[in-house]
Formats: structure tokens, C-alpha cells, sequence
């Protein structure tokens, strides 16, 4: 197993076949109908081509989208429901139905598969951490193809993925993948809307190879939650941190898995982060901010030092000890994110004082940081 800040040894698509392990993940538009219901066509069609890629050694974990858009027609559902209550009434029944057709489709190819749901809160504390890592190479040492999903049924507003995209790049990082590949209804990332003249964008090396992008949001059909936008957020977000990506139609995977030049491909750059900084930097919810003095952004923005009390001037929102702030320069800047140690209530009568002078003051368990180093993401 590599180490968690070993980049990946896949470094262009046309090494893809030769990976080891490899997350893929599909979108609820590539799996349903109109209506609501699991397309069997589409859904065979996929699992055909991933499992020709299991047999030929590739360890694959798949994260599939679908569950709420399946559960619609069973529930006389005319379209997506927004409120929170009803989508996991439809995830409940749709899970179910989606896990069954998998289950049928794989056995066809002689492979098992198996259900994984999964909370942000299995993927941000250690022991939930831990055992999700371990039940998923367990699953894949047994030759079993993993079916990732939001666990939408406990899911809340507060925590939570928000869509399968950022999910598969969590997941990729948990299994310490290769790669990941994100399919979907479009075959790449175009500049512009195709219809609109937009021409494909065959890879991203930088963040400024994205400066003319223009991107939708979410299909007609409006039975997902992301659109380009997050699938270029979620490659991004893996190809920042040691996993390249690759954005791709569902039609194309096949020709995607086997390295071929379609869609969108997202070199891999810098080193692998926890999967618990990852969620920080880019999906933790804040809850407020603190400013910092010139001297401790010095500090911070260096990587080794946790946030002391000392250096903030100033604190907004109301948020609570471990809560997820933002942390910024004087002007407003943000330069990090960080899970606080004390709430909003308690921080005002600590700015600009030391840790000893505050532990004399207030007590003992005021002589700590306000945000460890192990708890802080630059951004």
C-alpha cells in the first residue's frame, strides 16, 4: 500500500489501464429515466464495461448516484423533492432497488458486489475513518466490487456531501486510489456550453487552464445535484492533492478506462492530504471567522504552527468548540480553515493574550491553542 503523501503512479490517461485501483463514479442522469426509474439498458451497458475492467485485475470501488431518482416512481414522485425529509424517503426506497440491479447486472459477469453508505461523519473522525478504510480494502481483497453512496437516509443539511462528485473524490483518497474517473451525460469539459461553440478542454495541468471555463449547473431532467461545476470542483480537488481525475461521459467509459483520448483529464499536483484535511479545505460548513495580526498569518500561512490566541484581533458568527471556521488576514483575506477549540462566547475576552497569561486569568484549560496545527488547511 503506498503511503498517504506518495502522488499517484498514474501519470497520463494512457496509463489508466494499468492502475491498480481505480474509483469510478456515475451520476443519477446516466442511470435513470426521465420518469424516475432505473434505466436497466444504461445501467447494464455500464456495468458490462466496469466489470470487463474488474476481470482484467483493476481493483475498482464504484460510487453510484441514483438512489433518490430510483425511489421517485415507487412513491408517485413527479420529480426530485427539495425538502431534506422526503429525499430520504426516496433514497430509503430507491437504495434498495439501485443495490438490486447492481447486484443482478455484476452476477451475470461472475463478480459480487457489495453496498457501502457513507456519512461525511465516517470520513472526518479517525475511528469511523478507520473502519470505513478498513471494511473497503477488506471488500476489495475479498475481489469485491464496492458500491459507494451517501448515506442520504441520516444524511443532514448541516453535514453532508452535497453530491456523489465530492464523495468519489473523498473515497479515492480514502482507498489511496490511483485515479478516479467521474462519469456523467457530457463527454468532457467544453470552455462553453458545446451548443454554444464551446470546445473540449483535453486537460488541465494548473487552475489557470480553467480561467475561460464556462460551466451549467444541473441537467433538464433535474434528477441529479452537481452538473459540471462540482465534477470540476471534485477533480480538482483530487488532482490537488496527488490523485489525477478524469471527467467523462458514461458512454465513453470503456474508452476512458482503457486510456483512450476522450474527456477531460486532470493531471495530478502536489501531495496527498488526509482525507480529513480534504473535507476541511473544501466541504466543512464554517460557522464563522477569525482575523488574524500580520504576525500570525506570518505563522500559519508557514504550515507548522497552530493558531494561539495571541494573534487574533478579531471573531465573527456564532459557532461552538469544534466547529469549522475561517481564518483570515486583517483585510479579509482567507488563508485557512480550522476546527476552533473554544466557542464564539469564550474567544472575545482571549484575543492578544498569551496562553500563560490566559491560564492564570480563566484556568487551565485556557493555556491551549485555539486551533491546533493538525487541525488547520491552508487554502
Amino acid at each position: 500500500m503506498k503511503a498517504t503523501n506518495q502522488p499517484s503512479g498514474i501519470t497520463q490517461r494512457t496509463d489508466l489501464p494499468r492502475a491498480s485501483r481505480i474509483v469510478v463514479k456515475v451520476g443519477s442522469s446516466s442511470l435513470t429515466t426521465l420518469s424516475g426509474g432505473i434505466s436497466e439498458e444504461a445501467l447494464s451497458s455500464l456495468v458490462d464495461r466496469l466489470a470487463a475492467v474488474h476481470t482484467s485485475g483493476i481493483e475498482l470501488i464504484l460510487v453510484s448516484s441514483g438512489a433518490i431518482a430510483a425511489g421517485l416512481a415507487p412513491l408517485d414522485l413527479g420529480r426530485r423533492p427539495r425538502d431534506l425529509a422526503t429525499q430520504q424517503a426516496a433514497a430509503s426506497v430507491g437504495q434498495g432497488l439501485l443495490m438490486a440491479r447492481y447486484t443482478q447486472a455484476f452476477s451475470a459477469h461472475g463478480v459480487t458486489v457489495g453496498q457501502v453508505l457513507l456519512s461525511a461523519d465516517d470520513l472526518i473522525r479517525r475511528r469511523q475513518y478507520a473502519n470505513a478504510f478498513r471494511a473497503l480494502n477488506r471488500l476489495l481483497a475479498l475481489g469485491v466490487v464496492p458500491i459507494v453512496n451517501e448515506n442520504d437516509t441520516v444524511a443532514t443539511h448541516e453535514i453532508r456531501f452535497g453530491d456523489n462528485d465530492r464523495l468519489a473524490a473523498l473515497v479515492a483518497h480514502l482507498v489511496k486510489a490511483d485515479a478516479l474517473v467521474l462519469l456523467s451525460d457530457v463527454d468532457a469539459v467544453y470552455d462553453a456550453p458545446p451548443n454554444a461553440g464551446g470546445v473540449r478542454v483535453p486537460r488541465v495541468d494548473r487552475s489557470e487552464d480553467l480561467v475561460s471555463v464556462r460551466v451549467g449547473s444541473t441537467g433538464g431532467a433535474g434528477l441529479g445535484t452537481g452538473g459540471m461545476a462540482t465534477k470540476i470542483e471534485a477533480a480538482t480537488m483530487s488532482a490537488e492533492s496527488g490523485i489525477p481525475a478524469l471527467v467523462t461521459s458514461t458512454a465513453n467509459a470503456a474508452a476512458a478506462l482503457a486510456g483512450e483520448d476522450v474527456g477531460t483529464w486532470f493531471s495530478a499536483r502536489g501531495v496527498r492530504r488526509s482525507t480529513r484535511m480534504l473535507w476541511l479545505a473544501h466541504l466543512a460548513s464554517t460557522r464563522g471567522r477569525l482575523e488574524l495580526d500580520a504576525g500570525a498569518v506570518r505563522a500559519i500561512s508557514a504550515g507548522t504552527a497552530s493558531l494561539l490566541p495571541a494573534g487574533i484581533i478579531g471573531v465573527s458568527g456564532s459557532f461552538e468548540a469544534g466547529d469549522a471556521v475561517e481564518i483570515s488576514d486583517a483585510a479579509g483575506a482567507i488563508i485557512a480553515r480550522g476546527l476552533v477549540n473554544f466557542s464564539s462566547a469564550e474567544l472575545p475576552q482571549m484575543l492578544g493574550r498569551t496562553t500563560q497569561d490566559l491560564g492564570e486569568d480563566l484556568g487551565s484549560q485556557f493555556e491551549r491553542s485555539v486551533v491546533h496545527v493538525d487541525d488547520l488547511v491552508l487554502v
